[in-house]
């Protein structure tokens, strides 16, 4: 439930390469910014812009001038970076995403056809193809004791080794608005979280949660 495979289709981003070899998603997040500037220099010309040193931004998206996007960064194909996002680095937006009013972005993967539109924060995250995260939803990526992260399934603890880690939504993910996704959260295919949620753990794929003691199978 947990493991890259289960959790998202390779083939709906550029970052594909990046997952090679890894078992579980949250062991690329220490290597997204050098894969970003890899990748960039590789980019055809004639189809992204290169505005600054270590950005690359297709020549289709659309990045509102009061948005703030700064290196490693991709911007691919169809994308949209509306009023006042703020991209802080390490940050691969792919296909037809949609990074919204004030939404944060800190070294992140956000797969093919992602929505992030309204004042959300996803840090140290990666989300599959077509999640969606609801207005006010965001990825807490440290722990108040900063100890490092564990993801938890059951009695089962996965040790990350890291001290900064939020999310990883499954392709096809639902958050709704105001939910709060506590660090380690791991979410299955096409689940739907509740708004105003506060999540912790792994919810498996095809799920509905609407609390710890709640989550029903989705029909």
């Amino acid at each position: 439930m947990y493991k890259t495979r289960e959790l998202l289709d390779l083939s709906h981003t550029r970052a594909s390469a990046l997952f090679d070899g890894c078992e579980y998603p949250w062991e690329t997040l220490s290597e997204i910014g050098a894969f970003i500037l890899k990748l960039g220099a590789s980019l055809p010309a004639e189809e992204f812009d290169n505005p600054s040193e270590g950005v690359w931004i297709a020549k289709d998206a659309n990045v509102y001038s009061s948005a703030y996007v700064t290196a490693p960064c991709i911007v691919d194909h169809g994308a949209e970076v509306r009023h006042c996002a703020f991209v802080r680095g390490s940050a691969l937006v792919g296909k037809n995403c949609v990074v919204g009013n004030s939404t944060e972005l800190k070294n992140v993967i956000l797969f093919d056809n992602v929505q992030v539109p309204h004042y959300n924060y996803v840090g140290d995250s990666i989300l599959g193809y077509m999640a969606h995260m609801g207005a006010g939803s965001i990825t807490s990526n440290v722990k108040s004791d900063k100890t490092q992260v564990v993801v938890k399934c059951g009695d089962e603890r996965i040790e990350t080794g890291r001290k900064k880690f939020g999310a990883v939504l499954g392709d096809n993910v639902e958050v709704g608005c105001n939910s709060v996704l506590n660090p380690g959260t791991v979410i299955g295919r096409r689940s739907i979280i509740y708004p105003v949620s506060c999540v912790r753990g792994v919810i498996p794929q095809d799920s509905i949660y609407k609390n710890a003691e709640n989550i029903a199978k989705r029909v």
